[in-house]
């Protein structure tokens, strides 16, 4: 194995921990967030909810493009 993919191999792992550990911190604000409105206006509770799993089909989805790429990256 030459350097190059060894170098490839070692940044696909660092940016795959980075996109989870982004993507968890994202949606840990998020629902925290969410439960803090929800605490605070309980009648609101199907509004917040909604946004709420809107925002994290949009997390998730950016976590996994960057999966993506150093998928891609690991197997160049």
């Amino acid at each position: 194995m030459e350097f190059g993919n060894s170098l490839a191999h070692l940044g696909a792992g660092l940016g795959a921990g980075l996109a989870i550990i982004g993507g968890g911190a994202g949606i840990g604000r998020l629902a925290a967030s969410a439960m803090e409105g929800i605490a605070r206006q309980p009648q609101s509770t199907g509004d917040i909810r909604t946004t709420m799993i809107i925002a994290a089909a949009l997390i998730e989805g950016i976590a996994l493009f960057a999966l993506v790429i150093t998928l891609l990256l690991a197997v160049k």
